[in-house]
């Protein structure tokens, strides 16, 4: 099997939706993920914890306790990390500026890079019209979510039977439908405008499982993705660059013997510089 042969560090790490305690989060991957990357500062962006989920039944294996204890082990290390609650853990929301473990909760935050630019970051939900104003239709909409990632599953299952690499329905399906499509423009042109507002030069933002690194009115547009489908993390490097790391695709570049690896498979991961 393929292995990595070293860590790799960055200034800044931006993970959102993990969604502990549901059944869909891709622990393994993200414990996987943490293993060969490290950062001066980690920004956990929101819906880390499903508390919605949680409410419902209780999952919490043990493999999602790793990536707590893995997370809590980098803040003993010397990592500065910062949780921004998003809606699946608003339950934390009531606690900024409180210290849990070496991990220090805040609403948002403007984060300067090493080249001087200004980003604020937040998990974004606030400007998503249905879950502030109708919470029964997100909720809703998240059990519809919960059947889509099932079918998600069961679809990748027999395709890794016949050799095939991941792939994710339920974000092919949500960029196909036209409203969707429409959602996703709406939501990352007011995170953009209200970065603006701040006097900030970009968002980093997550919420919407949709990874992306792009510019929208001049603004540039940071959104992390998740570890549920896609199993994506922004990074920064030591010169301020943004770098958009899709894990999922390394991890399956591993699981094939090394002699059916490809020349891009020896790289730490796939990745997108901004």
């Amino acid at each position: 099997m393929h292995q990595l042969a070293t860590t790799r560090h960055f200034r800044t790490l931006f993970i959102s939706d993990v969604h502990l305690g549901s059944k869909a989060a891709q622990a393994e991957l993200l414990v996987d993920f943490l293993r060969y990357h490290d950062a001066e500062k980690i920004y956990l962006v929101g819906d880390i914890v499903d508390g919605w989920r949680l409410k419902r039944s209780w999952h919490w294996p043990r493999i999602q306790n790793d990536v707590v204890q893995k997370l809590l082990r980098k803040a003993r290390k010397g990592a500065t990390i910062i949780y921004i609650p998003g809606n699946h853990d608003e339950f934390l929301r009531d606690f900024p500026g409180q210290h849990f473990g070496g991990v220090e909760v805040k609403l948002d935050d403007v984060h300067e890079m090493a080249d001087g630019r200004r980003f604020l970051v937040m998990h974004g939900d606030e400007f998503d019209v249905v879950v502030r104003n109708a919470r029964l239709i997100a909720y809703l909409g998240d059990w519809a979510y919960d059947a889509a990632i099932a079918v998600n599953h069961l679809f990748n299952r027999v395709r890794r039977l016949l050799g095939f690499p991941y792939w994710s329905f339920s974000s092919w399906a949500k960029l196909k439908v036209k409203n969707a499509v429409s959602f996703i423009g709406a939501f990352e042109t007011a995170l953009a405008e209200q970065a603006r507002r701040q006097g900030c030069d970009g968002v980093i933002c997550g919420h919407i499982h949709h990874a992306e690194i792009a510019v929208r009115g001049g603004i540039e547009y940071v959104n992390t993705g998740d570890w549920v489908e896609s199993c994506t993390a922004v990074a920064e490097r030591h010169d301020g660059t943004l770098e958009l790391i899709r894990w999922t695709e390394l991890a399956e570049a591993r699981s094939r013997p090394v002699g059916l690896l490809g020349q891009d498979d020896v790289l730490p991961a796939r990745v997108e510089a901004a």
